[in-house]
């Protein structure tokens, strides 16, 4: 049985949807892999944020952009909350949305 990826929200998939082309292009060929081998892709592609968060690490011509994603039981994928960065670190509120959405993501499938 392959992966499913799933969206917090139709405006994640929308803001996810509307990364500039070579970021997009790139979550794309990420996401085929986690389907069909999961979603650890190992670094530099995802990272393990704790608390069963991690991100994926997209790199193209017009900049970096992460996607926080977590998982859950049933080899479900949910995609939490994305973002272009703009400096080296990860802005803390950016962190806190994603926080945030995994924790009402984990309650709702508790």
């Amino acid at each position: 049985m392959e992966y499913e990826i799933r969206y917090y929200s139709d405006a994640v998939c929308d803001d996810i949807l509307a990364l500039p082309d070579t970021l997009g292009a790139r979550y794309v060929v990420l996401t085929r892999r986690m389907l069909a081998i999961g979603p650890n892709l190992g670094e530099p592609h995802t990272k393990a944020m704790g608390h069963g968060l991690f991100e994926l690490r997209l790199k193209g011509a017009e900049g970096i952009a992460r996607v926080f994603y977590c998982t859950l039981v049933g080899k479900r994928i949910v995609m939490l909350h994305s973002f272009v960065k703009k400096s080296d670190r990860t802005p803390a509120r950016e962190l806190d949305t994603a926080m945030g959405r995994l924790k009402e993501v984990k309650h709702e499938n508790a």
